[in-house]
């Protein structure tokens, strides 16, 4: 296991229209919308120069959750950060909400951008995103980083599924937006506070950020469909864990969260699996202990294999 050492991180401050601060990306990434090849519009931040990375968000977060990562990767990395399909500045199309075809999008936003060989990140959603985009793209895979969540179909998703924490991976559906329809913030609150160490780590501002995007049209749907998409994703990862992925793999997982139960799931998977726990950290790594997995990042990304 790599040694993660804690050290202070520097923030900066964006004011934003719904009035929240949060952690703006480098002053020279820019913003712009690629179209994939079924029509969804995926919103991207990207900027630096070097070896390609993307990062990709999860549930309760946007491709905002980055920013502080990403200053630190564009020292000598392309940086690309996605919003996954119908969520934060994305597009919501009907479908397509299985992780196997939001690999696809990943690709075409590397593809538009000329980028073919790149270091996939994932956290939470991001997580599935990243394993079906390694197992789909393993030649363009240089290293895979997957993030305190678990992949379903790969073991032990049967047990984890029933733990009473995941109730809202069944939760979806026309009668769950009406209920959470206005009260975006409320059920958010719930993921922030039950699922970190310390729950004061995501601030006031991050939370009315995110809680202000998730109230867009459509986008509780949307992420709706990510958790209801899982049988699908099931049946695909299970197909593509009869071959393991032949990448190095870094499984981070939250010392109050997933733990190291994270590298057990990649052991399942991949051939090669590096293990970290990151101290005094629940679900939420970026904002709980963001210099902690910064450096945890920046090990493993530099290390020869």
């Amino acid at each position: 296991m790599f040694s993660v050492l804690v050290g202070a991180l520097g923030a900066l401050a964006l004011a934003l229209p719904a009035a929240a601060q949060v952690t703006p990306f480098p002053g020279d990434f820019r913003t712009q919308e690629i179209t994939t090849d079924d029509g969804a519009t995926i919103h991207i931040r990207v900027g630096g120069q070097g070896p390609a990375v993307v990062l990709l968000h999860g549930f309760g977060d946007t491709g905002d959750m980055w920013a502080p990562l990403a200053a630190e990767l564009a020292r000598d990395h392309t940086v690309v950060v996605p919003d996954l399909r119908g969520m934060g500045l994305s597009s919501h199309p009907a479908d397509g909400y299985d992780k196997r075809t939001q690999a696809a999008d990943v690709r075409a936003v590397l593809t538009h951008l000329g980028i073919d060989w790149a270091a996939i990140v994932g956290h939470d959603l991001g997580t599935m995103v990243a394993y079906a985009y390694a197992a789909r793209y393993p030649d363009t895979t240089e290293k895979l980083v997957v993030m305190d969540a678990p992949v379903p179909g790969i073991p032990p998703w049967d047990d984890l599924v029933r733990h009473p924490l995941l109730w809202h991976f069944s939760f979806g559906g026309p009668d769950a937006e009406r209920l959470v329809a206005g009260r975006e913030r409320m059920y958010l609150d719930r993921f922030w506070n039950e699922f970190a160490g310390d729950p004061s780590k995501i601030d006031e501002p991050t939370r009315v950020h995110n809680a202000t995007l998730y109230a867009r049209p459509g986008a509780m749907r949307s992420a709706f469909a990510q958790f209801l998409a899982f049988p699908t994703d099931v049946r695909d990862h299970k197909a593509s864990m009869v071959t393991k992925l032949p990448m190095p793999v870094l499984a981070i997982g939250g010392e109050k969260s997933f733990g190291a139960n994270e590298a057990v799931v990649m052991r399942n998977a991949a051939t090669d699996v590096t293990e970290v726990v990151i101290p005094h950290a629940g679900h939420w790594l970026m904002e709980e202990q963001p210099a902690a997995t910064i450096i945890a990042f920046r090990t493993f990304l530099d290390a020869k294999h």
